[in-house]
């Protein structure tokens, strides 16, 4: 009697824990855009111009991940996505706003099986949030202009930094340093000549 009494207790703690998170809003992924379903989105790329999307207009634009990815807060799977082995030289931008992020000067292997950056290319152009959770609360990164989920950063990186910003290749695409100056990202070729 007494062990199926605390099964019950354990089944209702375990109910509680998962519902409050849920009810409050706390969940990422769909739940968090549910209620932005219908909204545009208004973007400054960085070439200086302002265009809107529609949700239909992003979902024709960015493949199914990059859309659940960027706009529905998603993580992609580890060890199969685009950047996480990419070894070249070059920087990584935003896959809607083409604003700067990260550069390979500062990528390095985490063993995550994601990109890992020890920190952002353009500091002005990266938005960190509190990201509250299930399992503990942890700090969400998104681009500055087209508001795009990128990942996490976490405390347990390498120094100089001890930071790991944990991203996702689907809201990124790779602009290898041999084409920067042609797309507009001259300023930063001096990153690799240290």
């Amino acid at each position: 009697m007494k062990k199926k009494s605390l099964y019950g207790m354990l089944f209702i703690l375990i109910g509680a824990l998962i519902t409050v998170p849920i009810a409050s809003g706390h969940l990422s992924g769909q739940e968090k855009h549910q209620n932005e379903e219908e909204g545009d989105l208004t973007v400054t790329n960085y070439n200086g111009e302002t265009v809107t999307y529609s949700k239909k207009e992003l979902k024709d634009m960015l493949t199914s991940v990059q859309y659940k990815v960027t706009q529905k807060d998603g993580t992609e799977r580890a060890f199969e996505n685009k950047y996480w082995d990419n070894t070249d030289e070059g920087i990584y931008v935003d896959i809607i706003s083409k604003e700067p992020l990260f550069s390979s000067v500062d990528k390095y292997k985490s063993g995550t099986g994601w990109p890992s950056f020890t920190q952002p290319l353009a500091e002005e152009n990266i938005v960190t949030k509190k990201d509250p959770g299930i399992f503990g609360s942890r700090t969400e990164v998104r681009s500055k202009e087209a508001d795009s989920h990128l990942g996490h950063v976490f405390k347990d990186g390498p120094q100089p930094t001890g930071l790991r910003y944990c991203m996702n290749s689907a809201a990124l695409e790779f602009i290898p340093k041999e084409e920067m100056a042609e797309r507009g990202y001259e300023k930063y070729l001096d990153e690799f000549e240290q």
